[in-house]
């Protein structure tokens, strides 16, 4: 029987809610616009229309695997943070809201400056350094990551939002020390592996079976990553710059703790949209 574009993604958006899927509508309608090879604008104005066969039957399997574990953004290849359009697979941690407080967070400071540079370790997709860079028109930012899968991502991503003059992916181990001729940033922001080894195992499934492990696990306690980042990379900032760090709950205050033990100050931390800590930064005040 023929279905509309309309009547096919509320069929699924209230398949989605009574599943128990938080986020219901966007995934529809990602979900639809994807087998339908449409934009979101051009979903609303074929509403009325019908569904060809073979785009109603790859919408279905499409919605089964999602219901299996499978996320959106790994289904459809990409996904959308803070107002870019990145490419997304599973070499790579889907960008998250809570995020997007990270980005502002370093945005504002960043416009604050004259012509920055602008470091972004752990950098993933490159969602944060790509924000920044995207938002501030003077900064020149760099991305640090170890997985040579996600730099592939990375350069895409810089490509795709036309950012190749001013953000330059590079190959870097957070665990390990800077590149000698990496010089000195203004801003460090990161994002790092921040899930407990114990707790791997008990993440959704959708995070558990699908995302990188490589870009969850950060040690047995999950702050090997800050305690690295602190002792290792703080001499990539210049006195006075500033490092921002994406915390998990109940993280802010031990990070806290091991920025001001190498020499930060004034350190802030920035609740996310439903009030958890969920960023950490501070000024490199002086040298050890």
């Amino acid at each position: 029987m023929a279905i509309t574009y309309n009547n096919l993604y509320m069929d699924i958006r209230q398949l989605f809610r009574s599943s128990g899927v938080d986020a219901a509508t966007l995934e529809a309608r990602e979900l639809v616009c994807f087998a339908a090879g449409k934009t979101r604008e051009e979903l609303s104005r074929d509403a009325r229309l019908y569904v060809p066969q073979s785009v109603e039957k790859l919408t279905r399997e499409l919605v089964a695997r999602h219901l299996a574990g499978e996320p959106v953004a790994y289904l459809i290849g990409e996904w959308e943070f803070y107002g870019l359009p990145l490419d997304i697979d599973q070499r790579v941690l889907i960008p998250r809201t809570d995020t997007e407080v990270l980005a502002a967070e370093a945005i504002a400071y960043v416009k604050t400056l004259d012509s920055p540079r602008v470091l972004d370790l752990c950098a993933g997709s490159g969602c944060v350094g790509l924000a920044v860079a995207a938002q501030t028109e003077n900064c020149h930012v760099v991305l640090g990551e170890i997985d040579e899968g996600a730099l592939r991502i990375c350069r895409q991503n810089v490509r795709r939002n036309g950012l190749t003059g001013r953000v330059l992916p590079c190959q870097m181990d957070a665990l390990g020390k800077p590149p000698a001729n990496l010089g000195e940033f203004d801003c460090v922001v990161c994002n790092p592996p921040y899930i407990p080894t114990g707790e791997m195992e008990k993440l959704d499934r959708s995070v558990r079976d699908y995302e990188p492990h490589l870009a969850l696990c950060g040690g047995a306690d999950g702050l090997d990553f800050y305690r690295a980042v602190c002792d290792k990379w703080r001499d990539c900032l210049h006195v006075g710059g500033r490092l921002y760090f994406e915390v998990g709950i109940g993280q802010a205050d031990p990070v806290l703790r091991i920025m001001r033990a190498v020499g930060f100050g004034d350190i802030q931390i920035v609740p996310d949209t439903a009030g958890i800590p969920r960023v950490v930064y501070g000024v490199l005040c002086d040298e050890l």
